[in-house]
């Protein structure tokens, strides 16, 4: 349990989640890491901690570099408890530190721990002297809660971004020419994608002041440390927050004897001699959080269910309910499934879809099994709507 220099008395201290594969509802197949910080000057520093069942190895970490209870400062720069989980634990250890949180951190640790710390509330603008070094606050709310800040160190060119770049990727590597790039940027995306896609107006915010400084390294509170792809992974931002399109098409279904999945490909065949790109995602066998990765840049995104007790199927539901939390903004929709009797799950896809801001190009209704007839007759149908759209 060592701790990982990063630069001159710098050092990353935080802990590896090898194990997790669920958070809340985003599924982590590579696990995770909770990434705090650690900074010797002539005041010690720490920014942010761990889930509080990973405190030990936070501990450990900074053992290996100093004795904890000398710890000056410890920074909060976001209340979630993957965040702040160790915040009570390292105040006991070290007694004399003050916790350095904004506004809404001051009220958001006060409410999850119930303890008056010894605390100081900053602001943007307001500079932590160190002693050599120097940290800049900047409040960056609703990236992704209302308390979330970070922290740039002109002096080594440090941003310490907290959720902002980051991925959940569990790695003994550090930094990021340690991985594979093609994972690491896929796994940034997959985060972007999954917790931070409803705040890309702020995410704008946030990138305009970081094109202000100079930064070399980016530390975020998981996954590896920026270092060799900083620029890259900015323009990846750039462009997953822009919300703009690509000439695409995402197909999600479920489907119970394969009348809906036939629709579905019907649909996938007249987007792909549109010259779409399309991705088939059938809900028995893709996770809900792989999928709104791939609909970060789709232009439409189509969903079919057959009716199950006059309603949409459970997966589809399960899919509907997330998507509508993200609602990636400006999308045309389809909503189209099969039925014995009732039909009514086509019209609850559309509300669905509708609520989550979309356009409602089409729907369509199959009773029963779709004959090669009514096939033909939907991708004609489609074809001439595209046309128009």
């Amino acid at each position: 349990m060592k701790a990982v220099k990063i630069k001159e008395d710098i050092y990353w201290v935080g802990a590896i989640d090898w194990d997790l594969r669920n958070f809340h509802g985003y599924l982590t197949q590579r696990g995770a890491t909770y990434n705090a910080y650690l900074i010797i000057d002539e005041k010690i520093t720490l920014i942010d901690t761990v889930k509080e069942q990973f405190a030990d190895e936070l501990i450990k970490r900074i053992s290996s570099i100093i004795d904890p209870s000398k710890i000056d400062y410890i920074i909060s720069n976001h209340v979630e408890m993957d965040h702040s989980g160790a915040i009570p634990k390292m105040m006991d250890i070290a007694k004399n530190a003050q916790l350095i949180t904004c506004p809404n951190g001051e009220k958001g640790l006060s409410a999850h721990y119930k303890r008056d710390f010894n605390h100081r509330v900053v602001k943007t603008g307001d500079i932590l002297n160190l002693g050599k070094r120097n940290l800049q606050f900047v409040l960056t709310p609703m990236v992704h809660w209302p308390d979330n800040m970070v922290e740039y160190m002109p002096e080594e060119k440090i941003l310490f971004s907290n959720d902002s770049f980051g991925q959940h990727y569990a790695s003994s590597g550090r930094f990021d020419y340690e991985n594979s790039k093609d994972i690491i940027i896929d796994e940034a995306k997959k985060y972007f994608a999954n917790i931070v896609l409803p705040y890309s107006a702020q995410v704008r915010k946030e990138l305009e002041v970081a094109a202000t400084l100079d930064i070399e390294i980016i530390a975020s509170s998981h996954g590896i440390i920026w270092e060799k792809y900083t620029k890259k992974i900015v323009e990846e931002y750039k462009k997953w927050s822009s919300n703009k399109v690509l000439k695409k098409a995402v197909i999600i279904y479920d489907t119970m004897w394969h009348s809906t999945e036939k629709m579905a490909y019907a649909i996938q065949e007249v987007f792909e001699e549109k010259g779409y790109f399309t991705s088939m995602k059938n809900l028995q066998h893709n996770h809900i959080s792989d999928i709104m990765t791939e609909l970060i840049d789709a232009e439409y995104i189509c969903v079919g269910s057959p009716t199950l007790n006059n309603n949409i199927m459970p997966n589809v539901a399960s899919f509907l309910t997330y998507l509508k939390g993200l609602s990636p903004k400006g999308r045309k929709s389809i909503a189209f499934g099969s039925f014995g009797w009732g039909g009514q799950s086509i019209a609850q896809t559309a509300e669905y879809l509708k609520d989550s801001g979309f356009e409602i190009v089409d729907m369509f209704k199959q009773k029963y099994i779709p004959s090669s007839e009514d096939l033909n007759n939907l991708k004609i149908k489609l074809a001439e709507d595209l046309a128009t759209k």
